[in-house]
């Protein structure tokens, strides 16, 4: 019977690194802000979001994401309080 438990893990393992990871936060409203200003700015509707990151500097909340628009852009914008526009730029082709 170990083998057939060891299959099943791999299994439900193998499963889990085929699903593409869905980024969530913790508190969603600043990403409905980046989303409401890359549609103003760069005529981008977001089809999802990839990298959510929040955090600390020092005292300052930061928050960054990488926004996948339904046309194949995609885009990082990020802020840090105070601040309330984000910084966006566009990806672009990266070499190594």
């Amino acid at each position: 019977m170990p083998n057939v438990s060891r299959a099943i893990i791999l299994a439900a393992a193998a499963s889990l690194a085929a699903t593409p990871a869905l980024a969530q936060s913790s508190d969603p409203a600043w990403l409905d802000e980046l989303s409401n200003q890359l549609a103003v700015e760069k005529d981008c509707a977001v089809e999802y979001y990839i990298n959510i990151q929040e955090g600390q500097l020092g005292a300052r909340q930061t928050y960054e994401a990488r926004a996948q628009c339904r046309d194949g852009r995609q885009f990082d914008g990020f802020r840090t309080e105070p601040e309330i526009l984000f910084t966006i730029e566009q990806c672009g082709v990266q070499v190594c």
